[in-house]
């Protein structure tokens, strides 16, 4: 367990703003800043971090919270290993507290890999270094490749001896059990027999983008060995092949700097390219791009250039990942190495300016690129080409962006040599068939809350909307004023200072809330006044009540404000919330009452038209009389009230 003292350090050490920024690129708007969210596939950026509150909100997925939350949420991380991370980030020591021997079984079974796998690492790269197996045939394969110490130390590269249970052998003498081998993915149990899935291979560690290793590559150098030339770790709890790009957790900073990542293949590439000064580079490892994997680039650029290998067949074989690219909104290029080439061999070539020039000046937009490459082998054969256009106009429909359609059909329309109407009527022909196939395009709307009405105009809203709904948006914002402003002073008619808590409470008092968790909240807030300590958000963001939790998140941060440049350019003062809190406070409880009789007055018509007992219908009347006059006189005072 992590001592209270260190996790108090990090929390007062860490900026969201520089947190949340390693994983995503952030922009600033106003007092916040905004980015595509990490969390869903959305073209307009919904995720934002408010450095006042020190939290985040994404309004696509409904996820917000604090640095520490944020980096659990993003990376699959637990609260322990959060705190670990941000402490290595901040140069933190950490302080743990003694552990029972219970408490130590029950140690968490991720964490528990992690340092298995941390471990697997070490080893590796202590035998390649520290052995002569490893010095004699792994370093020198590395050093063969051209690899500087440097560049071996910055990715972690090692080597696995030529044992059966060398890994294995050294893991139990440190006190690893082989169960733990196993569902780390570095053992394997065979007939009840255990050995080493990795064997005679030099190591390339996987990365989560945190830097915390979560899988091996493992490639072969013996040309006797029958095995594939490379294997990797399976599935696990930690490792799942479909969401991690090799070489990420090197290459992020980069792509967010440069505002591009290029892609390639292998391990090595990525490694050379490092080594040439290209760092904005990841890796599919071979394997078949995936939305997970797409949605991981999106986060740091919205520009991705793909390197092909200068082969042909290679090049059409890759092809297939494409579309998805296409369909996660992001700006595809395209550039074919010469002949014979790769990342790996033309990186070293070129070094990093001529590497960089030559896609610069090769790179052409996919659907171009694509089509080059596919009408190369069409030749005559008017079949083969009628493929093609089907297939072209295929990856074009993936494309969300209407006017990119339209360009890229244009394009193709004199690279193919077809009439753009024909083109048109093919791409409309496979949407049409896609909607089929999946269903109409039922996408959820956002819910838009009920607008705060002029309370002139509010009867004639009454019969249309759901009372009950009107009610919960003016408890919401009188709730939002209280955790937003709690600890503010505001002046009273007496002209003297008061808390806004201490005037929220007094005019709210006969009010029951109805939403459930708003009560616990105006509960927190009296009890630590009671204490005579006054609150406000902040304080209830580490409660330990998720819903309190997650509701001050959502009240805390506003998705839009007035820009000040708008202000200042038109010469408008806009005024804000903190300059009429008093009025803000009372007109929200205000209206909130107002609402609440009105509801009690429906409640009561309602009751009078399915009474026939004459004495009720006077008893009903009179109630309704008494209500409508409550009505009318905190509308009067509502219409005095002026809020900014």
């Amino acid at each position: 367990m992590i001592h209270p003292s260190t996790i108090e350090e990090i929390k007062n050490r860490i900026d969201i703003v520089e947190v949340v920024g390693d994983f995503v690129t952030l922009k600033r708007s106003g007092s916040s800043y905004k980015a595509l969210s990490p969390f869903t596939n959305e073209k307009t950026p919904s995720f934002y971090v408010v450095p006042s509150k020190g939290i985040f909100k994404d309004f696509s997925s409904g996820k917000g919270g604090d640095a520490i939350s944020f980096v659990m949420e993003v990376d699959g991380l637990s609260y322990v290993e959060a705190l670990k991370y941000l402490a290595g980030k901040y140069g933190i020591e950490i302080k743990e507290e003694e552990q029972s021997d219970e408490a130590q079984q029950a140690q968490n079974k991720r964490e528990s890999l992690y340092i298995v796998l941390n471990f697997a690492n070490e080893y590796f790269q202590d035998v390649l270094h520290n052995t002569d197996e490893g010095k004699s045939i792994g370093l020198s394969y590395f050093k063969e490749r051209g690899f500087t110490e440097e560049t071996i130390k910055k990715f972690e590269l090692g080597y696995s001896k030529e044992l059966w249970d060398g890994l294995l052998n050294e893991a139990i003498k440190k006190g690893y059990n082989k169960e733990l081998l196993g569902e780390a993915g570095l053992v394997i149990d065979k007939d009840g027999k255990n050995y080493d899935r990795f064997r005679s291979r030099v190591m390339f560690p996987i990365h989560n983008v945190s830097g915390k290793t979560i899988a091996f590559g493992g490639r072969k150098l013996s040309s006797t060995d029958k095995s594939a030339k490379y294997i990797n770790s399976p599935e696990t709890e930690l490792y799942h092949k479909s969401k991690v790009l090799y070489g990420m957790y090197q290459s992020k900073n980069a792509i967010r700097k440069e505002d591009n990542c290029y892609l390639v293949e292998g391990y090595t590439d990525v490694i050379s390219m490092h080594q040439a000064g290209v760092e904005n580079v990841v890796a599919s490892s071979g394997t078949a791009l995936t939305e997970d994997q797409v949605k991981l680039i999106r986060r740091y650029s919205e520009n991705v250039t793909v390197i092909f290998d200068g082969d042909q067949a290679g090049i059409k074989a890759s092809m297939r990942g494409i579309d998805l690219l296409l369909e996660g909104d992001l700006n595809v290029k395209a550039v074919a190495l010469p002949e014979g080439e790769d990342p790996d061999s033309y990186a070293r070539q070129l070094g990093a300016s001529g590497f960089r020039e030559y896609v610069g000046e090769e790179a052409q937009d996919i659907i171009r690129f694509k089509t080059k490459v596919l009408l190369n082998d069409t030749g005559n054969d008017p079949v083969k080409k009628a493929g093609v256009i089907k297939d072209i106009v295929s990856s074009i429909t993936k494309i969300n962006d209407p006017v990119k359609r339209t360009v890229y059909i244009k394009d193709c329309s004199d690279l193919l040599g077809i009439a753009e109407s024909v083109l048109v009527a093919e791409q409309n022909k496979i949407l049409i068939e896609n909607r089929k196939k999946h269903g109409s395009d039922h996408r959820a709307q956002p819910e838009v809350e009920a607008p705060p009405f002029p309370m002139e105009s509010q009867d004639e809203f009454i019969d249309k909307l759901d009372i009950g709904k009107i009610i919960e948006f003016q408890e919401r914002e009188s709730i939002r004023v209280l955790v937003n402003y709690g600890k503010n002073k505001i002046p009273t008619r007496e002209m003297q200072d008061q808390n806004l808590i201490d005037y929220f409470l007094n005019e709210a008092d006969e009010i029951q809330f109805t939403n459930q968790t708003y009560r616990k909240i105006i509960e927190i807030f009296r009890e630590k006044l009671n204490e005579g300590e006054v609150i406000d958000g902040e304080y209830l963001l580490s409660h330990t009540d998720e819903d309190v939790r997650k509701t001050v998140i959502d009240l805390s941060a506003e998705k839009y404000e007035i820009s000040e440049n708008w202000s200042e350019k038109y010469h408008i003062h806009v005024p804000r919330e903190t300059e009429f809190l008093r009025d803000v406070t009372y007109t929200n409880v205000l209206r909130l009452k107002f609402r609440i009789v009105q509801q009690l007055i429906q409640e009561e018509t309602e009751k009078l038209k399915h009474t026939t007992n004459e004495a009720e219908v006077d008893e009903l009347l009179d109630d309704i009389n008494e209500l409508k006059k409550v009505s009318v006189e905190i509308a009067k005072i509502l219409g005095n009230v002026l809020v900014g």
